[in-house]
């Protein structure tokens, strides 16, 4: 029982931590964008050069 004591206030403590960085990471807009990720994946980059081929001797 006496566990509790100490058990109770970090459980909310943890709770309370957990609440406060997601509203930190809604305010710095990371939620922002969830389907430019999914898309950008199936897209090549037009500005990425080609690799270059090696040379043989």
């Amino acid at each position: 029982m006496e566990a509790l004591l100490f058990l109770i206030p970090i459980a909310l403590g943890l709770g309370l931590l957990g609440l406060v960085a997601f509203l930190w990471s809604l305010k710095a807009g990371q939620y922002d964008d969830l389907d430019g990720a999914a898309e950008r994946i199936l897209f090549e980059d037009e500005n990425e050069e080609a690799p270059e081929e090696p040379k043989e001797k």
